[in-house]
């Protein structure tokens, strides 16, 4: 792979990872475009690390916070009960509950969901689904969503959407975050907890596709390449997303998915 691919992919990867359009499944059709027959898992895997990296950038506030009220709650109590009456102390509990569900999702079926990523017919008749997803919330009225705390069967229930997202052409973004608001749960932390419960699960991913061989047959510069555009592309995209969440205009993305759905299935 040269670079230039590894930038192709970068962008297209920047742009759709927080874009309710799914990142996965329109990594394996440019591929396919590019001619790669197999999958690049670890260029993938590297490619959602540099979003990951962007997301640690737009909450950085948040990420402190939660580091910081953790590092109280060890100095000064260690009850559970007294981390869950602080704000980002909870959240980070809920993160982690809602990871549960989706390592169990990605390791028990990791093999299937591995063999989507070579089937573009896949990705299009999923891609339908992420339409038919964001489109719900044209139907969720606003004056619904005034929740303003997490609890046990929200975190584990949008922990599962999240493993079900391992799908390419199912929008991690766009999966979970309308699973919170169709728990009632305010906008802007609907956004705040899908980005957050990203983090275990893209680090995750990472471990589990080390390989100093396939790192050697992409080439580092083109992993690098891909790193760096990715993650500034990825910064500029997770705001306009965060902006359109707080209008309510996620149903937006509907038209898109459905067409990029069909022309996927006709060309495929």
């Amino acid at each position: 792979m040269n670079v230039l691919d590894a930038v192709a992919l970068g962008i297209m990867q920047g742009l759709t990872e927080f874009l309710p359009v799914s990142s996965s499944g329109h990594l394996v059709i440019l591929r396919n475009l590019l001619g790669f027959s197999a999958p690049q898992l670890l260029l993938d895997t590297v490619l959602h690390l540099a979003t990951l990296g962007a997301v640690c950038v737009f909450f950085r506030r948040d990420i402190f916070e939660i580091f910081f009220e953790f590092k109280q709650w060890l100095l000064e109590s260690r009850r559970l009960r007294d981390l869950m009456k602080t704000s980002h102390g909870s959240l980070a509990v809920w993160v982690i509950i809602g990871t549960l569900p989706t390592a169990a999702i990605g390791l028990g079926f990791r093999g299937y969901f591995e063999d989507l990523f070579g089937s573009p017919s896949a990705v299009g008749s999923m891609l339908l689904v992420t339409g038919c997803i964001v489109g719900m919330t044209r139907l969720i009225p606003e004056s619904y969503n005034t929740r303003s705390r997490l609890g046990l069967w929200v975190a584990l229930s949008v922990g599962v959407a999240q493993g079900l997202a391992v799908t390419p052409g199912i929008s991690r973004s766009g999966i979970t975050i309308v699973c919170a608001l169709l728990f009632g749960l305010q906008r802007d932390l609907a956004g705040r907890f899908s980005f957050l419960l990203s983090i275990p699960a893209i680090l995750g991913a990472l471990v589990l596709q080390l390989d100093s061989d396939a790192a050697a047959q992409i080439g580092l510069g083109a992993l690098a390449a891909g790193f760096v555009v990715s993650l500034i592309v990825g910064v500029g995209a997770l705001r306009l997303l965060m902006g359109m969440l707080a209008r309510g205009r996620l149903f937006y993305f509907t038209p898109y998915c459905w067409l990029a759905g069909v022309l996927v299935l006709l060309f495929s």
